[in-house]
């Protein structure tokens, strides 16, 4: 067998340098950013043109050096190729912003440099998206290119007049309809901090702390660690909004937990990633996706969390008691005597969390609160001695706050291609034209269309991207059917969320059977079923309007009891377990009453509890058998 050469002293002494070179421009540039970002927020906001360019520059520059991303360099070539594309990527941005004044009077006729810039930040952009996200967003942004060019040239529908490459450099770099546009203004103004101040937040000990306090909710029930996980991961997707995100971070302490308690691999990593899915759904904050909906549809997001609150506690609902019934199916007891982690040392890091809460609450910009919440988050944690964090906490901050803002970065700049074009080129009137058409106007014919276009983009793109798609190519068709504005957004948000756990490409379960050390395929299919309510509950609003606050105190209360009651007879479909074991054809009886239950309509909730008492869904229980061992 050969041997693999040993590096000379000399090379590992070169390798050693670059690597304490880069750790301290990665220090550099986040501590940069952070400076920039929380400035602009409380003391002098910038233009878009000034923001949005720095914003990207900072961001791109920590992708290249390799923060956030899924590709790295693996030779000396590589990592140079990197750092000269991180320059040119600073050096385009700067020039945008010093030239801001003068590319706007001369918007009509940029000059041979402004259309040389843009084109390196087309490219520089492709590139960063293939770094952080992976080819699935390259590839569609790649499409919306050549789409643009190749108009003339197109069959029926698909056809328009065509732009040339000046044009769409034009449309895409020099305007704020492309790169610059709203995505990549709501990853600038207010992702960026949120993901700041849920990394400061975590570092004082707030993620302990939400994990102790949803261990005093569910911990000493039965399946308690793995409600635990399911609570846990709502309150910490809320702050983090990403999948995959949440997964690594609760996951690392939960999915042991419930292993431990006699869970098996793969259903640890299917609630790990059902519940981290979830998370992105649960107000107060939920990500960039939601404020991007919020700003897309100029709704007030204190208006977009208080819809999303309903759905989301049918999502939680409906895998909490799938947990139960699992855990009861397998004999599993709770745990009376377990003991969390301290909770009242840590009580003040929920402060800033309330303070955002309240902020956005009482209408303020999510920029504004999600300053004040790193502030506070701070103060908070240097005013307690158990919470004060070392100088090596807050480099560890800053270094996750920039990483996990990367990756929303590059979607949103990209995703601005998309946008930009379909602006450009009037797509997205076709392709609501083309959903209308293929669904004669039959309203759940539309819905499930769209639904299906937003879990095959949700597959390949972080949840953002695949909702600014959607957002722009299938939501007017929606509205144009009589769906509202909100209901019409949210339902293409909620499933480009429930994606992370659709096979065959589901992130958040692969990354959750990584950490349970279990089969990624069996993890995902297990996570989509315990996330089904995830698939109904937005027909359900859509629907039943009441279920997102649109309508009187009575309809809202009678439509969220119903639909509760159906997703509680959706999981003990799912299970097989209710009172007792449920039989094949006692399934199905609970799958119609599900269905009929979360159907709006008197008769259909007389159906729905007719098919409960049919499946003995209120019959007398049976003492389970004792646990398998886990495996």
């Amino acid at each position: 067998m050969q041997r693999e050469p040993v590096p000379r002293p000399a090379e590992v002494a070169s390798a050693s340098k670059g690597q304490v070179w880069r750790r301290r421009a990665i220090l550099f540039i986040a501590t940069l950013a952070a400076l920039f970002h929380l400035y602009g927020a409380g003391f002098s906001p910038f233009t878009a043109l000034v923001q949005r360019p720095v914003h990207l520059a900072l961001m791109g520059t920590l992708a290249f050096l390799g923060i956030g991303v899924r590709v790295r360099p693996k030779s000396r070539l590589g990592w140079g190729v990197n750092f000269a594309f991180a320059a040119v990527l600073v050096a385009c941005a700067l020039y945008l912003v010093s030239e801001n004044e003068a590319l706007v009077a001369r918007s009509a006729t940029p000059t041979g440099l402004d259309l040389a810039a843009g084109a390196v930040v087309v490219g520089a952009v492709l590139l960063l998206a293939r770094r952080a996200t992976g080819w699935g967003l390259v590839v569609v942004a790649t499409a919306a290119l050549l789409y643009a060019l190749a108009g003339p040239w197109l069959p029926g529908i698909l056809a328009h007049r065509g732009y040339g490459p000046s044009r769409l450099i034009e449309q895409l770099f020099l305007s704020t309809e492309g790169i610059w546009g709203v995505p990549l203004g709501v990853s600038a103004d207010f992702v960026y901090l949120f993901v700041l101040f849920g990394a400061f937040l975590d570092v004082a000990g707030g993620g302990a702390l939400l994990i102790a306090l949803a261990d005093r909710v569910a911990g000493r029930t039965r399946g308690g660690p793995a409600k635990t996980a399911a609570v846990a991961s709502a309150f910490m997707g809320s702050l983090s909004g990403s999948a995959v995100a949440n997964v690594v971070t609760t996951g690392a302490f939960t999915i042991p937990l419930m292993r431990r308690s006699g869970f098996r691999r793969f259903f640890s990593g299917a609630i790990e990633a059902a519940a981290s899915t979830g998370g992105q759904l649960m107000p107060p904050v939920m990500g960039a996706g939601a404020f991007i909906l919020a700003t897309w549809t100029n709704i007030p997001y204190a208006r977009v969390a208080l819809a999303a609150a309903i759905p989301a506690l049918l999502y939680y609902a409906a895998l909490l008691w799938a947990i139960h019934f699992r855990a009861c199916k397998m004999g599993l007891a709770g745990s009376p005597d377990a003991r969390g982690e301290p909770v009242l040392e840590r009580i003040h890091l929920l402060l800033p969390v309330l303070i955002i809460v309240v902020m956005l609450a009482m209408g303020r910009s999510p920029m504004r609160a999600a300053f004040w919440g790193v502030v506070i988050s701070v103060l908070a944690a240097y005013a307690v001695p158990a919470t004060r964090p070392a100088v090596a906490d807050l480099v560890k901050a800053l270094r996750k706050g920039a990483s996990g803002a990367v990756q929303v970065a590059a979607a949103c700049a990209a995703a601005g291609i998309v946008v930009g074009v379909a602006s450009l080129t009037g797509i997205g009137l076709r392709m609501s034209e083309l959903i209308v058409v293929i669904s004669q106007g039959n309203l759940l014919v539309a819905l499930i269309l769209t639904a299906m276009g937003s879990i095959v983009l949700g597959m390949g793109l972080p949840t953002t991207a695949a909702y600014v798609v959607l957002a722009a190519l299938g939501a007017p068709a929606l509205v144009e059917l009589g769906v509202p504005l909100l209901g019409a957004h949210l339902f293409i948000f909620y499933f480009g969320c429930i994606s992370n756990v659709t096979p065959p490409v589901s992130l958040a379960a692969y990354a959750a059977a990584g950490i349970a050390d279990s089969p990624p395929l069996k993890t995902a299919w297990t996570a989509m079923g315990l996330a089904s309510a995830g698939f109904l509950v937005p027909f359900m609003f859509v629907y039943a309007p009441p279920l997102i606050l649109s309508g009187t105190a009575a309809q809202i209360a009678i439509t969220t009891l119903t639909a509760m009651i159906g997703v509680i007879a959706l999981a003990g479909a799912v299970i097989g377990y209710v009172r007792a074991p449920v039989g094949p054809w006692r399934r199905v009886v609970l799958m119609g009453a599900a269905l009929a239950l979360i159907t709006p309509g008197l008769v259909w909730d007389g159906v729905g509890l007719a098919l409960l008492l049919l499946a003995g869904f209120t019959g007398p229980g049976r003492t389970p058998a004792a646990p398998a061992a886990p495996a």
